[in-house]
Formats: structure tokens, C-alpha cells, sequence
């Protein structure tokens, strides 16, 4: 069989194996976050970021996302601890309520 063919076959089964993985969300794109930002539609991450690391005294941020599942709008806040634990907060977006802390 040629290699092209081996080529193409791999590559449909990769994206058919894909196609089965639920997907999370989405993660918006920077100029959809300042848009909602500008409009008052998310607490400011600031807020969350103050609250996540009071939850987490002398905690570092690694990463912070927001992303939309299921119209719900959500910052993903990774932070890791003295000890090199990295946990995961999650807040709405819309009234920064935390909807999960735990150890990613």
C-alpha cells in the first residue's frame, strides 16, 4: 500500500478518535474577553485572582483561562502552592461565584 494512502488512513483515524472526545469548551479569544470585559458581562479577573490566592496564601498563578461550556461562561484559574501542588479554581465568569478548587 502506498505511503500516501497509510498517510490518509492514519490521519482519519486520528480525527475520527477526536470526533469521540467530548469537548470541554471553548476558550474565548482575546478580543472576545476584553469585549465582554468593556460591556460589564464578567466580574474583573482581578477580583478572582485576589480571592483565589487569599484561598491559597503564598500560592503563584500558572495560568488563567476563560472559556465557555455550555453558555456558561468560566475563568480556570491554576495556581501552585509553596509545596508544588497545582490546584484548579474555577469561578463564573458572570458573578464570580467558585464553582470548584481542587488539585489539578
Amino acid at each position: 500500500m502506498p505511503r500516501t494512502t497509510l498517510r490518509f488512513r492514519s490521519t482519519w483515524l486520528i480525527a475520527l478518535a477526536l470526533a469521540a472526545v467530548p469537548v470541554a469548551g471553548r476558550d474565548l479569544r482575546q478580543d472576545e474577553v476584553l469585549e465582554l470585559r468593556r460591556q460589564g458581562a464578567v466580574v474583573p479577573l482581578e477580583s478572582l485572582l485576589q480571592q483565589a490566592l487569599q484561598r491559597h496564601p503564598g500560592a503563584q498563578l500558572l495560568e488563567v483561562e476563560l472559556e465557555e461550556d455550555d453558555g456558561v461562561l468560566i475563568y480556570e484559574i491554576e495556581l501552585i502552592g509553596a509545596d508544588g501542588v497545582v490546584r484548579e479554581l474555577e469561578f463564573d465568569a458572570r458573578d464570580g461565584r467558585l464553582l470548584k478548587d481542587e488539585e489539578d
